[in-house]
This record gives structure tokens, C-alpha cells and sequence, in this order.
């Protein structure tokens, strides 16, 4: 997504992953106007190899384009199914994977770091407060940036309305400011300027502004009047409590969830059974470990979709009104790759898009049963969590430059963007992630395993590509691309595998659905995610779960997509 969930410092002004010098976008509310990084597995000693090395691992876990000839395409839309690609995640649908990354962009952002030299992460700040309070949305509150906010001082500014190819929609932009010169872009006023670094993201953080906006209308009704401040807890709250019983549980598993927080399956008060961390610990504040944001919480990297339908109402292709029959036939009609180097043809953010691309929710999470809808109008599932990203992750366009003068019909080569600086900045997420871990000294996935008691997966079962059952047997293990990572894996990468690994043995298993296995994160990952997030809620003292453990949204909430019908109603 370009970094889905996270990144390193960027030199540009416009960094999709948390790049440039920021805390300007801090919710003056917060205890903390920052947080320290720090180190779940102190003791462990980093792993290391040749930058070279790590190259050809993120080469290998690239995938290549889907082509016919010199041709993009993709997985044609079946009109009798749900699931149209075995690549295609089951379990998962593709709203979730930018649910993560609004999130990782709620907790984290580090200016300091470098992904060539050795880091140190007790040095480094993280200019997020560590926790879910929705900083990236509230920025310093009406008070500080009243910019931000309707002249009530309660209300969120929003964009301009938006269409689905012209059909009515409740979806609107984010509030934009007009470019300066002819050439310029259009930039995003909003309290974390990465939210608008593709058009989903955009679009989501616009459905929490107008969610915001519902809020604070429904409490007027109610009560006539209503504080800011009022409104804000309630909105944070709403989301505290589905990061935990939507979006943790969904990706990580209500079994992982429930052995951290015992009072939910007990249904008991949490002084009775209060919350269980094995990892996750800290003396006086929360601070936000390097293994969850460096690591860990990447595996939303590999949920990535290589191309999405944005609304039903959309048709076109090369021709934006219009698309070909063969366009038709390579699956490419009314959908849009999500990086592409020809604004047209991808999701490209940080600019105003067109004001048809109004997304249907119903597409991306599960709104009024739509999860049992097939063809076009189904719910799109997220990709799998293995250790193979789309190929248009290779060229993040913040690193990368268009390919020159474009003509119709567009080519796969016309669509990939060239890399700008390769050896300083590379522009494939795969290598800038595994550089990244080893810069900032992280253990192997093997030594974390170890230390949490298990038997580390062996290196023959730590695999590079797509978790599909007819492939998996063919794909190359880690060891064979380069002796050094013998019982020495990337922990990112582990991550990836373990997940992989432990989905192919369900998925194959008597009884299993094969591809259409639902597959989440494995053992160490899930941990590790799950107890940082419900950790980083135990140490603020203003969530929900300190203040209220058992309160539950209003409105009919009980996930992702109910809030955004109510935010959209």
C-alpha cells in the first residue's frame, strides 16, 4: 500500500510511510505528545546478513505481474462465486488490510530511523502517542487546528461529494486544499497526512470523519446539547472496541484474543479474570515495540490485493467510460490496480481522484449480509498472509517514476513505475522491510519462537510464495536461496511463513476446504500483534477497556462494516 502498515524515514515531502519530520499532528489531549520505541525480546541478539542477500529474498517474494502477453489482466469476477482467485483469502475481507494500516498510522511514526545503518531503538522517538486514540484523525483538536473542523468546533470539514460513476452516494473526499500552480496536487487537510497516500485509505478516513459528524448529530438529538470532547470518546471508543473484537479477532483469531482478555469468553468482570500478557510488558508507560511495528504487524503487506473494484457502477478501462471487449476478457473492467505508474489505471494517492471513484463499503467489509453476495457485487477478499507480495509493491511510486509517455492499449511495462534511487531508496516494499529489520537489530524469527517455548518451524516448511495448495510443494524453501538464513530467518519473513506453514497443514488436512481455508496469522504473529494492541489499551487510562471493559458500541456496532453504515447512513 505502498507501506500498508508502517515505515521507515522517508526524503521526500510526501512520504507514504511515515516519512518527514512530523508531531504536528499529536492530540494535544494525549498524555504524551510522544512515545519511546523499545524491544519486546531484549535479550535476543540480532540477526544479520548481506545487504545483497536480502535483496534477492525480497526479488523472490515479488511476484511477477499477471499478464497475457505483454498485457495486464486480472482473475476474471465470476458472476456464480465469492471466491475468484486462490490466491484470495477466505477469511479475510479486503477492508481489513487498510483497517490495519489506519491503525498502524493511529500508533506509529518514526522520522529518525534509516534503513542503512544499525539503529538503536531505545533512542528513537516515536512521534505517535502509543496509543488507539485516533490522534491521526483529531490531530491537536478545533483548538489548535481549527482548520481541521466546521466553525461549531464540533464537527469535522468535509470534501467534496462523490458519486459511483455518477450514481448517488453518501461517500465524500477528504477536505483538500487547491495546488499551488497548474501542475500542482491537491493536498489532504487531515491530522496524518499518510491517510491519504492511495484512494481506500482516503476514502476510510473520510468515513471516520463523517462517522465523527454522525455521532455528534445523533447526541443532539438526544440530549440538545453536546461537548466535543463527549463526541471524541465516543468515536474512540467505538473504534477501541472493534480493534479488538473485529479487527484483532479476525486476523489473529478469537482463541488468541480471549487468552489475553479471559473476562470475554468468561463473560465475568475483568477484576476477575484480568487481562494475561506474556510479552508485551512495560514499568511506567506503554512504549511501542520494534518486533510488532518493524516485523509483526507488516503482515499486512501481504493482504495487498493487486487490484480492487472500487463500485459496481464503474465499467471502463484504458477508456475510463468505456472498456474493451478484451479488456472485458482479461478481467480488467471498471477495476483499478493499486499502485500504477498511469494515475488512471491505479489508486494512486496524495491528489484529488475522480469524483466517481466513490468506493461501495459493501465491496470491502461485510454491510448488511453483502459476505454472501457473489460476482461483482461481492464482499472482495484480502489476499493471503504468505510470503509473496503483488507485484505492484516492487515499485512504490514514492520511490519510483512514471515509465514515460503512455498509450492505449496499456502495457505491463507501461504501467510499472522505474525506481528513482535504488541503492539508497528502494522502491520494493519486500527489500525496504527486510532492511529495515535488520537496521534496527532484530532477532530471528527462529530465536523469538524459542524463546516463547516452541519448537521453531523447520527451515525445509519455511517457504517463499503464495500459500496455494497445488504450489506448495514446488516452493523453494528460504535455505536454498542462501545458506545464511539457515535456522535464521527474517523475523518479518518468519511471520509470513508461520502463517503460511500452519494454514497448509488445515488446509490439506482431512476435512480441510483447501484453498478456501481461512487462513490468519500464525502462532508468534498473532501474539505478538495482539498482545501490543490490547496492551497499548491496558496502559491508557482513558479506553475503553480501562474505564468500561464491558461496555459495547451503541447504534447496532458490532463491527467494521456497521459502523461505516451508520457513519454513511
Amino acid at each position: 500500500m505502498s507501506d500498508v502498515f508502517g515505515g521507515p524515514k522517508r526524503t521526500t515531502p510526501l512520504s507514504q510511510h511515515g516519512a518527514g519530520v512530523r508531531g504536528d499532528a499529536l492530540n494535544r489531549r494525549s498524555s504524551s505528545f510522544e512515545g519511546r520505541f523499545g524491544r519486546i525480546f531484549r535479550s535476543l541478539p540480532p540477526a544479520k546478513w548481506r545487504t545483497e542477500v536480502l535483496g534477492s529474498l525480497s526479488d523472490a517474494m515479488t511476484a511477477d505481474p499477471e499478464r497475457v502477453g505483454k498485457l495486464p489482466a486480472a482473475e476474471p469476477e465470476d458472476p456464480k462465486t465469492r471466491i475468484h482467485d486462490d490466491e484470495e483469502n477466505a477469511g479475510i475481507a479486503a477492508g481489513y488490510t487498510y483497517l490495519g494500516q489506519f491503525i498502524d498510522h493511529d500508533i506509529t511514526f518514526d522520522p529518525a530511523s534509516s534503513l542503512m545503518q544499525q539503529n538503536d531503538p531505545d533512542a528513537l522517538v516515536n512521534f505517535r502517542t502509543p496509543r488507539l486514540d485516533l490522534d491521526s484523525l483529531y490531530g491537536r483538536g478545533p483548538a489548535d487546528q481549527p482548520y481541521l473542523y466546521r466553525a461549531d468546533g464540533k464537527r469535522f470539514r468535509l470534501g467534496r461529494a462523490l458519486s459511483e460513476n455518477g450514481s448517488p452516494s453518501s461517500s465524500r473526499d477528504l477536505p483538500r486544499v487547491d495546488p499551488e500552480g497548474p501542475t500542482g496536487a491537491k493536498r489532504a487537510l487531515i491530522g496524518d497526512k499518510r491517510n491519504d497516500e492511495n484512494v481506500i485509505i482516503a476514502q476510510l478516513h473520510s468515513t471516520m470523519l463523517q462517522f465523527h459528524n454522525r455521532l455528534a448529530d445523533l447526541g443532539e438529538k438526544k440530549r440538545h446539547s453536546i461537548t466535543f470532547e463527549e463526541i471524541q470518546q465516543q468515536v474512540r471508543w467505538h473504534y477501541q472496541w472493534i480493534v479488538v473484537n473485529d479487527f484483532l479477532v479476525t486476523t489473529c483469531g478469537e482463541d488468541v484474543v480471549h487468552e489475553i482478555l479471559p473476562h470475554l469468553a468468561q463473560k465475568q468482570p475483568i477484576w476477575k479474570h484480568p487481562p494475561r500478557f506474556g510479552l508485551y510488558r512495560w514499568h511506567e508507560q506503554p512504549f511501542m515495540p520494534i518486533e510488532f511495528s518493524t516485523a509483526a504487524y507488516r503482515f499486512g503487506h501481504s493482504m495487498v490485493r493487486p487490484i480492487y473494484r472500487l463500485n459496481t457502477k464503474l465499467a471502463g478501462g484504458d477508456n475510463p467510460d468505456k472498456a474493451t471487449a478484451d479488456e472485458r476478457k482479461r478481467g480488467l473492467d471498471g477495476r483499478f490496480f493499486i499502485f500504477a505508474g498511469v494515475q488512471r489505471r491505479g489508486l494512486n494517492g496524495f491528489d484529488e481522484f475522480p469524483a466517481e471513484w466513490a468506493i461501495d463499503w459493501s465491496l470491502f467489509f461485510d454491510i448488511k449480509g453483502s459476505i454472501k453476495k457473489t460476482g461483482q457485487a461481492r464482499v472482495q477478499p484480502s489476499y493471503k498472509i504468505d510470503t509473496s507480495l503483488v507485484n505492484p509493491l516492487g515499485f512504490l511510486p514514492e520511490f519510483s517514476k512514471l515509465p514515460g509517455a503512455a498509450k492505449p492499449p496499456l502495457t505491463v511495462d507501461q504501467l510499472q513505475s522505474k525506481p528513482t534511487d535504488p541503492r539508497r531508496n528502494p522502491a520494493n516494499l519486500a527489500e525496504r522491510n527486510l532492511l529495515r529489520g535488520m537496521a534496527m537489530g532484530l532477532p530471528s524469527g527462529q530465536s523469538v519462537a524459542r524463546s516463547l517455548g516452541l519448537e521453531p518451524i523447520a527451515d525445509q516448511n519455511l517457504r517463499i510464495g503464495k500459500a496455494i495448495v497445488a504450489e506448495w510443494d514446488a516452493s523453494k524453501p528460504l535455505i536454498e536461496l542462501d545458506e545464511s538464513f539457515a535456522d535464521k530467518a527474517p523475523l518479518w519473513f518468519y511471520v509470513l511463513a508461520e502463517s503460511q506453514f500452519e494454514w497448509i497443514q488445515k488446509a490439506k488436512a482431512t476435512g480441510g476446504r483447501g484453498d478456501e481455508t481461512p487462513l490468519r496469522l500464525g502462532t508468534v504473529g498473532a501474539r505478538i500483534v495482539a498482545e501490543t494492541l490490547i496492551g497499548l489499551l491496558w496502559g491508557d487510562g482513558h479506553s475503553f477497556l480501562r474505564q468500561a471493559p464491558n461496555w459495547v458500541p451503541e447504534h447496532g456496532i458490532r463491527n467494521m462494516g456497521d459502523l461505516i453504515e451508520v457513519a454513511l447512513r
